[in-house]
């Protein structure tokens, strides 16, 4: 008799636009977005960076992550400047308003993280840590390089 379970990439590609959606709101709730935060979370963890290396650090093309400076640059939540040793590149900065909406949505993601894990003992969030890098290990070679 055949199975009536979803197939696990089903079940999975439900569960990961659920939590997403999820997490999405809880940054629109706290003042931003979840681009907005990846932006944020990237210049945080890179500060100074240039464009090439943000939209790498993202796994997103150029284009797409100068659609969102654009945006952040005019909410005033950071600056853009050319390289002084690299007329080409520009640098990307967070203002002291883009600091302020980091913190904000800091603790929208921590919240949002332990409302996710409710329940769960470390030992399992362990192994589903484990888990999803093995899924997306098996499926990196056949992944596009922006999505």
């Amino acid at each position: 008799m055949a199975s009536k379970r979803a197939p696990v990439g089903l079940r999975l590609a439900r569960t990961a636009k659920a939590v997403s959606q999820a997490f999405d709101g809880a940054l629109v709730e706290a003042g931003g977005s979840l681009p907005t935060w990846l932006v944020l979370l990237s210049l945080k963890t890179a500060p100074g960076s240039n464009q090439s290396k943000l939209a790498a650090s993202m796994g997103i093309q150029g284009a797409t992550l100068t659609h969102h400076l654009n945006v952040m640059e005019n909410n005033g939540l950071l600056t853009r400047r050319r390289d002084p040793d690299n007329r080409r590149e520009h640098r990307v900065e967070l203002t002291d308003r883009g600091e302020a909406l980091f913190r904000r949505l800091r603790s929208a993601a921590a919240a949002f993280d332990r409302r996710l894990r409710a329940g769960l003992p470390d030992r399992e969030v362990a192994r589903l840590e484990g888990l999803l890098d093995r899924l997306r290990s098996n499926v990196a070679a056949d992944a596009p390089a922006d999505r």
